[in-house]
């Protein structure tokens, strides 16, 4: 018995912080699903198991909701299991019956009921799906005395947060930690965490297929799950299937010597041009070496897909060198003498002096251009 495990789709998830990003985002969450079409007929596996989550919300626009359906439609020798989740939760004249009313691929299976399903012959599908955003019961309880027929291969199949495991689930749907066990489940596919997570030896998160936040799954991945016989240990192999990488990095700077490596190891990374990135530059510049590094930066944005520095951390210390470049003895310089003085300030808030320094910065960078264009 070999399958897809998979969950958290989110098709139709809005990316708005993105600008015209936003879009190519979008597109790549629907690419995923054609990723998982073809990684199922290369590996043989006659089903692909959707943990919940689907969609982003439980009431998509009408080109949303067939989307994905006519992308599981184009790969007809795989069968598509679907559960509702958290975000698309089923509910009288929602999203599925909307599904169901617009015809559904005969290959894609929406299991809204907690009622066994066959698998072929050698399987048996405990689906737990969600009717509401927030249960207030554990919906896998009921797998514990589900039926099944000697020798099935039982796969239970939910959305919601492992009881006493901490991770970041956004649902608060309770599941029992021991829940293959209790309910002897050969495999227990979830989904709600947004990254690949193991939790017992049959029970595991499959993540997103394709990364959609920082400090997060950082690449979207599917999990191949080969079960060789009822009471048999599943064998799990994850794989990838997202284009986009998802990263956060912390770096520490001093001097701007620090700003050769630190370039070197950004421009390092693979994979650059589909790189989203969350930098948090720390630590302490003169005005010279601040102003090189936005230079870096500006390079590095055009190299990665999207790049987003945060400077909070990071501080500026202008030397004698630095107000001399501004203005030698001048209105300017008088002007950079008193913003410098309130950055170091001790009396002065927090925000002034950032402030301060942010006004340093942009008064260096616009005295240094104005002399390059003179030149």
């Amino acid at each position: 018995m070999r399958f897809i495990h998979t969950a958290d789709w989110q098709i139709g998830k809005p990316f708005r912080n993105f600008g015209d990003k936003e879009s190519v985002l979008r597109q790549a969450r629907l690419d995923a699903v054609e990723a998982i079409g073809r990684l199922a007929v290369a590996e043989r596996a006659a089903h692909v198991l959707v943990a919940g989550d689907l969609y982003d919300n439980e009431a998509p626009a009408r080109k949303t909701l067939l989307e994905p359906m006519e992308r599981m439609r184009s790969f007809a020798a795989v069968s598509w299991h679907v559960i509702s989740g958290n975000h698309d939760f089923h509910r009288g004249n929602g999203l599925w019956d909307r599904a169901r009313a617009e015809g559904l691929p005969p290959n894609v299976h929406l299991h809204l009921a907690p009622e066994p399903a066959p698998l072929g012959e050698e399987a048996v599908l405990l689906p737990a799906p969600l009717r509401r955003k927030s249960e207030v019961n554990d919906l896998t309880d009921w797998m514990d005395a589900a039926p099944s027929a000697a020798g099935q291969i039982r796969i239970g199949l939910a959305h919601g947060s492992v009881q006493g495991f901490a991770a970041d689930g956004e649902a608060s749907n309770a599941i029992a930690a021991d829940r293959a066990k209790r309910a002897g489940l050969d495999y227990l596919a979830l989904g709600d965490w947004h990254r690949t997570l193991q939790i017992g030896p049959a029970t595991w998160y499959a993540g997103t297929p394709e990364a959609d936040r920082f400090n997060s799954q950082e690449l979207g991945q599917v999990l191949l799950v080969e079960i060789a016989a009822a009471g048999a240990p599943a064998t799990v192999t994850p794989h990838r299937t997202g284009a986009y990488r998802w990263l956060s990095q912390r770096e520490e700077v001093s001097a701007g010597t620090d700003l050769d490596s630190l370039e070197a190891r950004l421009r390092a990374l693979p994979e650059m041009s589909s790189l989203l990135m969350r930098l948090d530059i720390r630590g302490t510049l003169d005005l010279t070496a601040r102003a090189d590094l936005a230079r870096r930066l500006a390079g590095l944005e055009a190299a990665m897909f999207w790049l987003q520095p945060d400077l909070d951390g990071l501080h500026v210390r202008p030397t004698l060198a630095d107000l001399e470049k501004i203005d030698f003895d001048g209105v300017l310089r008088e002007a950079a003498e008193k913003l410098r003085q309130q950055a170091e300030s001790e009396a002065a808030s927090l925000v002034e002096r950032r402030r301060a320094e942010e006004a340093l910065v942009q008064l260096f960078l616009l005295t240094r251009d104005s002399r390059g264009a003179a030149a």
